[in-house]
């Protein structure tokens, strides 16, 4: 077939025409595959031949995308300071897809997670604008992350159904009411055979997701922490399906994978490909049971592991992570073509600009990053509360100076940034109770017991100063509490405000419990932005130190400490 008649063929089957702000359903726009006959546990059949059972099978991972269809800005830490490249885009990874898979037909390419959150075209079009990019490259196996639910469970259903290659998820269950555990949402595992070797996975998601996130999104679904199941499904794979090489496909965060690599329960499993907390593994962890890896964010890097087989035996390994030049990789133009197709509706309010920074914007240092200042000084601006707090969010890509010297805040970065556009709620709290949820939230970062870490960084916060050990004892963090530059006083009673949590109680906020005259304001998150970048551009977000690290670097890159691993 001609190259031009591909072309065709490929837009009219993948293009979601007409796209516009009221978006036609999943199903009008993407062609569905052939109905699958098959099990709980979906199973990839053997195409090997008598003769073909040496050579390399490679597998290669993407995770944490976040909608960031785009080349972006993309900080590294190299020689103790920030330096910024351009990678990533979608059509930039289905070109290195492309490559890969000439190179080497057994490929086996997969995402774990958090493909529907993260832009203003995905919250535009509740994820679906997303799907048809996914399946124009040709992925392999899909794990759902911890966001996938923003949209709530059916969406998440719809969305994940709409992609062509099959999901695994081996640890959220249909909610029956009052607690009774249904079937498994998704397949618990998929295996794959080339070269005489067969491979399995099993797919395991964060069980944290209805704390760490708004309660309402996962209303339906039941986790389970993936040890109480884990052990059975490995024992299925390796003495039923008989298969010699085991995957763990996991959106755990980095902490969480490794404590389950070390776990008995992991016993027979070879690697953990990890996510969600966007840490960048250049080379595997080794732990008791298995080794463990994690390829970054937003496409700005994919993991890579390549089996060497002989005579159908897995005789050797390597692991690399491959950056995701986005000069170095040709874009893939019919994917690039797509996605020009069904951003086009939206370009203009993605793009239309607020303000200016004369800083650059990121967030990827543990304690205080230029992006959360941003936040926190445009609520201190508006709301005039005497505390003012943000969670720890990981997600939205850097950006570097312009030209100008400056950096355009448009209105596609400020969801980036805030992909929900919570209301500001505000209510009181006492000292003891600020305090008390200070030393939670340091726990939940830094706890000894990696299983009782969540996912994000150090909570952020104005109004307010802190001094303490990130490496000290649970409940023993704190050295020293102000607000207003006087002690915290534990009976006193101060005002506070935060995003309000969907499905979150009246005397809930920030995870706070038991707060006073709690209620939401006229305000959200975006509109907050919209006006303060509006009053006060160019803004200068230099974090003010208002989180202060004793025994570690104020630089800090990662909650990770014990093993040998480097965030750059």
């Amino acid at each position: 077939m001609k190259k031009n008649t591909r072309r065709r063929e490929f837009l009219k089957n993948t293009l979601l025409t007409g796209l516009g702000a009221s978006i036609v359903p999943i199903k009008a726009v993407i062609p569905q595959p052939p109905a699958a006959t098959s099990t709980d546990a979906a199973t990839a059949a053997d195409t090997d031949t008598a003769t073909d059972r040496s050579g390399t099978l490679t597998f290669l991972q993407t995770t944490d995308i976040h909608c960031q269809i785009h080349p972006h800005d993309e900080l590294f830490w190299e020689n103790e300071q920030m330096v910024f490249r351009k990678t990533a885009g979608y059509a930039q990874l289905a070109g290195l897809f492309e490559m890969v898979r000439a190179q080497n037909p057994n490929t086996f390419i997969v995402d774990t997670g958090d493909m529907f959150q993260g832009s203003e075209l995905s919250v535009k079009t509740t994820g679906k604008a997303i799907v048809p990019i996914l399946n124009a490259l040709s992925y392999d196996l899909y794990l759902p992350g911890n966001w996938e639910v923003v949209y709530y469970k059916k969406a998440m259903q719809t969305l994940l159904g709409a992609l062509h290659a099959p999901k695994v998820c081996a640890n959220m269950y249909h909610d029956l009411g009052d607690g009774q555990r249904g079937d498994l949402i998704f397949p618990p595992y998929y295996t794959w055979s080339r070269l005489g070797v067969k491979i399995g996975f099993i797919g395991m998601t964060d069980h944290l997701v209805p704390k760490r996130q708004s309660p309402n999104y996962s209303k339906g679904i039941i986790y389970t922490k993936p040890e109480e199941s884990l052990a059975p499904w490995v024992q299925v794979l390796r003495e039923q399906e008989q298969c010699d090489f085991i995957i763990i496909l996991a959106h755990l965060g980095l902490s969480q994978q490794i404590h389950l690599a070390n776990q008995p329960a992991c016993e027979g499993v070879d690697y953990i490909f990890g996510g969600d907390t966007h840490e960048r593994v250049r080379e595997p962890i080794i732990c008791q049971y298995a080794k463990v890896v994690e390829p970054g964010a937003f496409g700005s890097f994919v993991g890579r592991l390549d089996l060497e087989v002989t005579d159908g035996k897995i005789t050797g390994e390597r692991y690399e992570l491959l950056e995701v030049d986005a000069d170095a990789y040709t874009p893939q133009p019919e994917v690039q073509q797509l996605i020009d197709q069904i951003e086009a509706p939206f370009t203009d309010a993605i793009n239309k600009v607020h303000g200016y920074s004369t800083v650059p914007l990121y967030r990827y240092f543990v304690v205080e990053n230029t992006m959360d200042t941003l936040i926190l000084d445009a609520l201190w601006w508006r709301i005039g509360t005497e505390i003012v707090l943000s969670n720890g969010f990981r997600f939205c890509p850097p950006r570097n100076l312009g030209p100008d010297g400056r950096v355009a805040i448009t209105e596609g970065y400020i969801f980036d940034m805030l992909p929900v556009d919570s209301t500001v709620r505000t209510a009181k709290a006492s000292g003891k109770q600020l305090y008390d949820w200070l030393e939670k939230e340091l726990n939940n970062v830094f706890a000894k017991d990696a299983s009782k870490r969540f996912g994000g960084w150090v909570v952020k916060f104005k109004g307010m100063e802190i001094e303490f050990n990130a490496f000290g004892e649970q409940g023993q963090r704190l050295k020293k509490v102000t607000v207003g530059g006087q002690p915290l006083h534990p009976d006193r009673i101060y005002s506070i405000c935060a995003c309000e949590r969907e499905g979150d109680p009246v005397d809930m906020l920030c995870r706070i419990p038991d707060v006073m005259e709690g209620k939401n304001t006229a305000f959200t998150l975006h509109q907050v932005m919209r006006d303060y970048l509006a009053a006060n551009s160019p803004v200068t977000p230099v974090p003010h130190g208002y989180a202060k690290v004793l025994d570690a670097p104020q630089t800090l890159l990662t909650q990770v400490s014990g093993v040998p691993y480097t965030f750059r």
